[in-house]
C-alpha cells in the first residue's frame, strides 16, 4: 500500500493534511474490517494532541480515533452517519472531519508517508 504523500500520520493509524482535515488510514481500516458506524465530535468542539477525540465501530471492535494535532472542529463529514463503509472503500478519500489547527508545528512531530509505511511494515511483522 502507497500512503499518500500531502500529509502527516500518527502512530495510532490516523492522518492529517495540512489544511486540517483528518481521517482514519487504510491499514486502519483494514484491520477493522467492516466500518458500521463513526462517532465524531461536533462542530466548535476543541482537541487535544493525542487525545480521543471520536470512535469507529466496526463489526470486529470499537476503536478510538486520537487527535493527531490539537485544534478546533470546523466541519464534521455528515455523509459518514448514514454511510461509514465510506471509509472502508476509501480510508484516504472519506475525510472525517476538519480542523484549524492551533499549533502547526505539532505537524512536525508526526510520520511522512515513508516513515508511516516502514512503521505499519515493521509493526506487521515484516
Amino acid at each position: 500500500m502507497s500512503y499518500p504523500t500531502d500529509r502527516r500520520y500518527t502512530k495510532e493509524h490516523e492522518w492529517i493534511t495540512p489544511d486540517g482535515t483528518i481521517g482514519i488510514t487504510h491499514h486502519a481500516q483494514e484491520a477493522l474490517g467492516d466500518i458500521v458506524f463513526v462517532d465524531l465530535p461536533k462542530v466548535g468542539t476543541e482537541i487535544t494532541a493525542g487525545k480521543t477525540l471520536g470512535t469507529v465501530e466496526s463489526v470486529k471492535a470499537v476503536s478510538d480515533i486520537y487527535a493527531p494535532v490539537s485544534g478546533t472542529v470546523t466541519s464534521v463529514n455528515g455523509e459518514l452517519a448514514t454511510a461509514p463503509e465510506k471509509v472502508n472503500k476509501d480510508a484516504h478519500g472519506a475525510w472525517m472531519l476538519k480542523i484549524t489547527v492551533k499549533n502547526p508545528a505539532e505537524m512536525n512531530a508526526l510520520l511522512s508517508s515513508a516513515d508511516y509505511e516502514k512503521f505499519v511494515s515493521e509493526e506487521a511483522g515484516h
